[in-house]
């Protein structure tokens, strides 16, 4: 191999790529990041949550940074269940989240991710942007490097593929075929504009203390997503969120979906004379478990959202992909050390996600999706009735407590009490 070449060549400079290139360019290996986009980041749509202990795993104490492009530290997690003209809402709020290692920073992913891939630079790493693989190099039938559109080719011991959901690199490596219409969400997000004391007075927060929120219900219109707000600094973050066949079922564009969003009466008082900064929209890995590809092959290593690492239900992915991206690396890393980049040499690569959170997390909740797809009324009749028990429940209207009991049994008796019971056990795995 010509001394020109990498060790290891990241496809994808989101979580995943950053976070193996830092590791394995600390440990002196000659690595190539590369980047689709103008800039990294530039092709993202997410919220977004940044989950802190990940991160600080790889840059300790990160958030103590002046340069850290953080914007509120999450204090207050919320969860809207909504009808077309009500809400019920039910959350934590709690200083406990900053001690120690934060929760939580909400961040503008276009921000952060150029951060994070100079931290990548600075550790040694080479990085190159607006650069589309179209091949893998293969030499003796494993991978060796990469060609680009521009039909450069670069030779490396290893190649990583972290270039985000449906990714190009895996398909052209032949390790997954394009993602179905069920195995992706499409999600659109607005960024708007709001003063940072009309922020924090309207989610009831203290100066730079941030609040994130999900909502389903009647806002999610029959179909298998939500939608999320988070706050910013000075700006907050709106978006939505359902699986690609469901828009394409009821034909409905996420840019509709998103204005029918904002005209709801709960989420108009919230973002109220706001400014419209940026509007984007992008797939979403949704397939979880059921869609993971093979994860190390002779030469080859997947990670992120392009090995479908996401745990849905408890809205993360970008910490999945920066644990897998930190495992990937300290895999490249001793296989550098033992000479040995084939599968057996990178297959403990396997080992690792298992003994982390990754793999167990996204196995507890593979059957999750599937169980609340297969019910409807999870989308439609569970809010509802969520909604009228709690007016039920607070409604003082001269009529007897036992006859608003009574209400409340037959409305939960509509479904039936088994059937309920079968409907609601799945969520289970959703609760802590």
């Amino acid at each position: 191999m010509p001394e020109s070449a990498y060790d290891a060549i990241v496809v994808g400079a989101g979580p995943a790529g950053a976070s193996a290139a830092i590791v394995m360019a600390r440990a002196g290996l000659k690595v190539a990041l590369l980047e689709r986009g103008e800039y990294p980041g530039a092709k993202n749509v997410q919220g977004a949550v940044l989950y802190s202990r990940m991160l600080h795993e790889i840059v300790p104490d990160f958030w103590k940074l002046p340069d850290a492009p953080l914007e509120r530290p999450i204090v207050e997690q919320k969860t809207c269940v909504t009808t077309e003209d009500s809400w019920l809402t039910f959350g934590y709020k709690s200083l406990k989240f900053l001690e120690g290692v934060p929760n939580c920073y909400t961040i503008i992913r276009a921000r952060f991710d150029q951060w994070y891939a100079a931290q990548a630079e600075a550790a040694g790493a080479e990085l190159f942007c607006g650069v589309t693989v179209r091949e893998v190099i293969r030499k003796d039938g494993r991978v060796a490097g990469i060609k680009t559109s521009d039909n450069d080719e670069l030779e490396s011991s290893v190649v990583l593929a972290c270039d985000g959901v449906n990714s190009l690199l895996a398909q052209k490596a032949g390790f997954i075929d394009e993602l179905k219409p069920v195995e992706v969400a499409l999600g659109a997000k607005e960024v708007i504009a709001l003063d940072s004391g009309v922020i924090e007075d309207r989610f009831q927060l203290n100066a730079g203390e941030g609040s994130a929120m999900e909502m389903f219900g009647s806002i999610s219109l029959g179909m298998l997503g939500y939608a999320f707000l988070y706050t910013n600094k000075e700006s907050v973050s709106l978006g939505v969120g359902c699986r690609l066949c469901d828009y394409q079922a009821r034909g409905i564009r996420p840019s509709d979906h998103l204005e029918l969003v904002k005209r709801h009466p709960y989420i108009k008082k919230l973002i109220s004379g706001g400014k419209i900064l940026e509007y984007s929209s992008h797939l979403i890995p949704e397939g979880g478990m059921k869609s993971l590809p093979p994860l190390f092959a002779d030469g080859f290593l997947v990670a992120g959202d392009a090995a479908q690492m996401t745990n849905p239900a408890f809205r993360e992915g970008s910490n999945l992909a920066m644990t897998a991206g930190r495992l990937a690396g300290e895999t490249v890393i001793e296989a550098k050390r033992k000479g040995d980049f084939s599968a057996a040499g990178l297959g403990g690569y396997a080992g690792k996600l298992k003994s982390s959170y990754v793999l167990p997390d996204m196995e507890e909740v593979s059957d999750l999706e599937q169980a609340v797809a297969s019910s409807p009324e999870f989308m439609t009749f569970y809010p509802k009735l969520a909604c009228d028990l709690a007016h039920l429940r607070y409604s003082v209207d001269g009529v007897p407590k036992r006859e608003h009991l009574k209400r409340a049994l037959k409305l939960l008796s509509r479904r039936g009490y088994w059937r309920m019971a079968k409907d609601l056990w799945p969520l289970r795995k959703a609760a802590l």
